[in-house]
């Protein structure tokens, strides 16, 4: 009865089911999507609002998280660092590997034609800003931001934000219980138009990505852990419990209290850990842009939509700050990438559908790459305030 209950289940039957439809009855299964794209149009609601409080309130967060002195910057400085690594990684391998580049039959001609003929032939800074609602939201949590660190009374401010997040999070929860519907008519539409050949960029990009996050734990993180003198591997076979617990719930914040005490049991002190760990939920989550940054590559070789080297900067520009609103809830990270797609403008948002199926799967792997990297993060800030770690 708990099995049937298991979001990450419904959505494994509603596939199994949208598959079978797609197969058998084709013109039927095309009908189903109005559910994936009213799903989306759903979970669309939720970028303005996401983008707005996380990023004004991840500035004021920012600013008090400098206050605590060496400690805070040298965090924050990590964190950037290690988040560009793993968007561009992410950007690298999609572009090499292009696991969007399987020709669909029913996407070749008209769909495909319309999307790649929306990029401009030269990039122009100046449309890229000024015909993007999103982008203009984001601006402004930007400056919002800012504005709350000059207020001297802001914590009722703050606090209302806090507040507001909160439930704007917690309606996202209960949207995510739609998340089989959405899939079943996201996955119907494609195998039913499509045929079953729809399922091969699917796979391949699910391949690539966690081909890409074991490139990054075990590559960047262990040459970060080798910096430190210790083994990733250790550190992974430590945090095995939590690493399990994030698998079976997809999300990374249950194992965030677990992870703070074996932190703490290893020789990290509590000053660190309880700075660091809550701040990289935030600020540090390399899972979710190695996922954001292939996603919106997937889709744009999926259109057929061709990107200049200056939109693959911009790209990355925006993931660097949107993917600041990815905190550990599950959902986020799919608001997130909606909300990416919407500020790029000529990479369709429709192409969500094709991911509805499968995004579920895909969150377990950036949950636990989140939840490896801030750990990591943890042990490289303990080990440049000399503070002696042993791993068992």
């Amino acid at each position: 009865m708990k099995l049937l209950k298991n979001i990450a289940f419904q959505v494994l039957l509603a596939i199994i089911a949208a598959v079978l439809l797609g197969i058998f009855y084709p013109s039927v299964a095309v009908q189903m999507e109005i559910l994936g794209k009213s799903f989306i149009n759903l979970i669309k609601i939720f970028i303005a609002p996401i983008i707005f409080l996380t990023i004004s309130l991840g500035i004021s967060g920012a600013h008090s998280f400098k206050k605590v002195g060496g400690i805070g910057l040298k965090a924050l400085l990590y964190f950037e660092v290690i988040t560009t690594f793993s968007l561009a990684l992410g950007l690298l391998l999609a572009y090499v590997f292009k696991p969007g580049a399987i020709a669909l039959s029913g996407l070749s001609t008209q769909d495909a034609f319309t999307y790649s003929n929306k990029t401009p032939n030269h990039f122009s800074w100046s449309l890229f800003f000024m015909s993007n609602n999103t982008l203009q939201v984001l601006v402004m949590g930007v400056l919002f931001g800012f504005m709350l660190i000059r207020l001297k009374k802001k914590e009722k401010i703050v606090s209302l934000l806090q507040s507001t997040s909160y439930y704007v999070f917690a309606a996202l929860k209960y949207v995510m219980y739609l998340a089989p519907i959405g899939a079943f008519g996201g996955m119907a539409f494609a195998v039913g138009k499509f045929g079953l050949q729809s399922l091969l960029p699917l796979a391949k990009l699910m391949t690539c990505m966690y081909l890409t996050m074991a490139l990054f734990i075990f590559g960047v993180l262990g040459l970060v852990m080798r910096f430190c003198g210790q083994r990733i591997f250790s550190f992974v076979s430590y945090i095995k419990e939590e690493i399990l617990l994030v698998l079976a719930t997809s999300s990374s914040e249950p194992a965030l209290p677990s992870l703070m005490n074996k932190l703490e049991r290893v020789g990290c002190s509590k000053s660190v850990v309880g700075l660091v760990v809550p701040a990289g939920y935030s600020f540090n989550l390399d899972g979710t842009s190695i996922y954001l940054s292939m996603a919106v590559l997937f889709i744009a070789q999926l259109y057929k939509v061709p990107l200049s080297f200056m939109e693959l900067i911009s790209i990355m520009g925006i993931l660097m700050i949107t993917s600041k609103g990815a905190a550990g809830v599950t959902g986020s990270g799919f608001v997130v990438l909606a909300s990416t797609l919407s500020t790029l403008h000529n990479i369709p948002v429709e192409g969500l559908a094709f991911l509805l199926g499968v995004d579920k799967f895909m969150s377990e792997a950036r949950a636990i790459t989140n939840v490896i990297g801030n750990g990591v993060a943890v042990i490289f800030i303990s080990t440049t305030e000399k503070e002696k770690i042993a791993l068992p």
